[in-house]
Formats: structure tokens, C-alpha cells, sequence
């Protein structure tokens, strides 16, 4: 016998209540939940809606949509309001959100479009809203199948989950399960009414050309291969989650704040270290790297002399090694400078500095900064090259300071400096000027700066 090359096992007809049966799996009572739908008008979320409206009064949830016009199509406005209608037809509120699709960036038009879509939603969705997708058991094995033809890690093999995680909402895919031949039946025996997107012909697109000149080949010797693709791409799941928890265990022995340790990584065999930093990037919020600068970053960047500062780039995030700390930055970041800002201290004990730090001027009987004797309101400014701060022996150059605090190059420009007119009175909690530092005679309050660097 052939794997796969039976017919597949009947499975459960496509209703409402089968859909209330997974939505409790997935996301427990539904009794006062807030559900938002991404409905694209076509048959899978048409089909969705329809169910989940069916479902809203008795189960007692709440349900709106969201419709993403991405603007690639001429006919896309059109769509979009016929989307809107088709929700208003089935009692559901529909937004619709406008995005733009940059262009010339050299990135697959299908990967821009997804990245901006999700983007979309997560900005529009309130914060206890939980967003359903209508993926089906077909869009499993196709991702599958592009995933295998990228030569992708078992993440990607691992395909959809049904239930995830975007921009800390919920996420939720009940329809993992169901055939869009399922859910046609559905639709048809309602006499429903879709969008049908003319782009979803255009063999252009790998997904399309996948989904109409080889999936029906593959269908037609084995009928049942989107069920045991599906099966596969579960066990690899369970995989990726055991290298998920080693990952997380070899992270927290390798962390130095929100870096790591270059020492602790090198102490790794390859897959190992490659598996940590995967793991790591994406808990930092980044695009996952290539496999091609994968390799820079888990070999070269690593191995790099210590006195070296090198980085890898790549599409929405970079690394950059100092010394012994790895450093995870999104794109451009390391080039970002904070906006000046007044300061009231005497008001504002912690001043956010825009980057995810912070400055504060804390209360301290043994602080070495004379209360009395600094100004309110401060400036606070940042470097722009060329200052010199006045020691007791001369002015020197405040890159000096920096370079002996070990301040990677790349930060100087995001340390705050404390300034009246011309004068720097403070470097962050790094350095103070004479004229502000507290004496063992001072009889007056006493405080102490603090910068709380977001690395730290």
C-alpha cells in the first residue's frame, strides 16, 4: 500500500455547531468573548462568517470583521465594499483597512502582502479581541509543499497552528480541518455568495501555480495527501517543540539583559547554537534571518576578534556583537536617536527616553548629585559629536568617557546627556559635573541618577 494513496476517511460535515465544538477547543468558553474575523469575502471566510454569525446569539459571543484591501488589484475598492455588504448582508459589522505594498524592495510581492495584512489587523484588533482566520486543511498542505520548496527548517514545515499568537492577541484557525470542497457544499447549500479574486488565477504566484497545476496531480494518486501532509506537519510541530524548549533553557543560561553572552554561544555545537539564536530572534520580536545569514550570524559574527564590532543584516531586524554581548536590533534602530525633551524632575521622577529607556532622578541621603544646587527644568539632549565635558584636570572628549564605560558605538548616540544652555552637567548615571556633585559637608537633599538602558 501506498502512503497516502487512499481515498481519506470521511470526515465531519462543516456546520455550525461542529465549528462551536472547535472554537471551545481552541479558545474555552465562548460565553462573552470579543471574536473578530479577517474576511477576505472569498468562499473560506465567507463561509466562516456565515457559521459564526449563525452561532453569535446562542453561544454568546461577540463578532465584527475585518476586510484588508491591499490595493494591488484595479478592482479592489469594489471588492472591498462588496465584502463590507456580504458581512452586513449576515448581520456582522465589516471594517475595511487600506494598506499599501511598498515596491522595488526585491521581496516576494505575496510575502509584502502578508506581512502588511497582519500588520493591519493586529493595529485594528482591541485588546481583548480574538482574531480567527479562515485557513483550511488545503492551505496546510500548500504551505507545506512551499515550505519544502524554499527549503525550509521545521518551522516552516510545521506549517499553520490553529491556534497562535499575533502582536500578543490570540489567534485563532478552527477551520485546519475542513476541505474548501467542505466548505463549498456549505456555502452552496446556503446559497452564499463570494468574491472570487482574479489574482488567485495568476500562476505568477507560487501559491497559485502550487494550488493549480500540481496540487491536482498530487490529489489525483493520492487522494488523501492533505490529511497525512497535515498528520506530518503535526508531528513536526511536536518537534520544533522540544527544540523550542531547549532553545528557551540555553537562552536563560546565556543571557546578559536582554542580550547574550558570545562566550555561551561559542560554548555550543552548531545546531545548537543555531537553534538558540532562532529562538531567540524571534523572542525578540524579529523577522527570523535566512538560512545564508543565518550561518554569518552563528558562525563569522561569532568568531569574530573580540575587539571587532561586526553585524548581520537582513529584511526587519540586524544583530551587531560588543565584546562579549549579542545585540538584537530592528531595522535601522542602531541609527535612531532619541528626540530631545524638557525634564522636570522635581515633577517627573523617570523621564521614557523613546527607545525603550529611561532616566530618573531617585531620592538617595548618600546620592552624589546636590539636589539643591541643580536646575529645573534640565534638557535633555544626545550626542552629536565633538563634546567635551570639563574635568578637574581639563576638558576632555566625552567619546572617551563613552569608550571607558564600554559603550558600544552603535548606543553612544541614544546616551542622554543633562544640559543647561551649553553646558553638559551630566552624562546619564555614567558622569556629573563638579558643580552639581554633593560634598561630604552637603546638608541638603541628595539624589542619584539612573539610566535604565532597554538592553540592560
Amino acid at each position: 500500500m501506498q502512503s497516502g494513496g487512499r481515498a481519506p476517511a470521511s470526515r465531519p460535515r462543516f456546520t455550525p455547531a461542529w465549528l462551536r465544538t472547535q472554537l471551545r477547543a481552541l479558545a474555552g468558553p465562548l460565553r462573552g468573548a470579543r471574536l473578530c474575523l479577517a474576511y477576505s469575502g472569498g468562499l473560506d471566510s465567507t463561509a466562516l462568517l456565515t457559521a459564526l454569525a449563525a452561532l453569535r446569539e446562542r453561544a454568546g459571543f461577540q463578532l465584527r470583521a475585518l476586510h484588508v484591501d491591499h490595493g494591488l488589484q484595479a478592482g479592489s475598492a469594489r471588492w472591498a465594499r462588496a465584502a463590507r455588504a456580504q458581512a452586513r448582508a449576515a448581520g456582522v459589522t465589516c471594517t475595511v483597512l487600506r494598506v499599501r505594498i511598498p515596491r522595488g524592495s526585491g521581496e516576494s510581492i505575496e510575502a509584502l502582502a502578508r506581512e502588511a495584512r497582519y500588520a493591519a489587523l493586529a493595529a485594528a484588533l482591541a485588546a481583548d479581541e480574538q482574531l480567527l482566520t479562515a485557513h483550511t486543511l488545503d492551505d496546510q498542505l500548500e504551505t507545506v509543499l512551499l515550505a519544502l520548496s524554499r527549503g525550509g527548517g521545521l518551522r516552516g514545515l510545521s506549517a499553520i497552528n490553529a491556534r497562535g499568537e499575533l502582536a500578543g492577541h490570540v489567534l485563532l484557525r478552527p477551520l485546519l480541518s475542513v476541505s474548501r470542497a467542505q466548505l463549498a457544499q456549505f456555502a452552496q447549500a446556503r446559497k452564499l455568495h463570494w468574491i472570487e479574486d482574479p489574482s488567485n488565477l495568476d500562476e505568477r504566484f507560487d501559491r497559485n501555480y502550487l494550488r493549480r497545476k500540481v496540487l491536482p496531480a498530487l490529489r489525483e494518486r493520492w487522494p488523501a495527501l492533505a490529511v497525512t501532509a497535515s498528520r506530518s506537519a503535526a508531528h513536526i510541530a511536536e518537534a520544533q517543540q522540544q527544540l523550542t524548549r531547549s532553545a528557551r533553557l540555553a537562552a536563560a543560561q546565556a543571557a546578559d539583559g536582554a542580550t547574550l553572552r558570545v562566550s555561551a554561544l561559542r560554548a555550543l555545537d552548531p545546531p545548537a547554537r543555531r537553534n538558540l539564536l532562532l529562538y531567540w530572534i524571534a523572542a525578540r520580536g524579529l523577522a527570523l534571518p535566512d538560512h545564508r545569514r543565518l550561518g554569518e550570524i552563528a558562525g563569522p559574527l561569532l568568531e569574530a576578534r573580540a575587539d571587532a564590532t561586526p553585524r548581520v543584516q537582513w529584511r526587519g531586524g540586524e544583530l551587531r556583537r560588543h565584546g562579549d554581548r549579542l545585540f538584537a536590533l530592528t531595522a535601522g534602530e542602531s541609527a535612531a536617536q532619541p528626540a530631545a525633551q524638557r525634564w522636570d524632575w522635581r515633577r517627573e521622577a523617570w523621564l521614557a527616553l523613546g527607545d525603550g529607556s529611561a532616566l530618573g532622578l531617585i531620592d538617595d541621603a548618600h546620592g552624589d548629585v546636590d539636589l539643591a544646587k541643580l536646575p529645573t527644568p534640565l534638557r535633555v539632549e544626545f550626542r552629536r559629536g565633538g563634546e567635551r565635558l570639563q574635568a578637574a584636570h581639563g576638558r576632555v572628549p566625552l567619546k572617551d568617557l563613552l569608550q571607558s564605560h564600554d559603550i558600544a558605538p552603535w548606543q553612544r548616540s541614544a546616551v542622554p546627556l543633562l544640559v543647561r544652555g551649553s553646558r553638559i552637567i551630566a552624562v546619564a548615571d555614567l558622569w556629573l559635573a563638579e558643580a552639581f556633585r554633593a560634598r561630604d559637608s552637603s546638608t541638603g537633599p541628595r539624589g542619584r541618577l539612573r539610566w535604565r538602558h532597554r538592553f540592560d
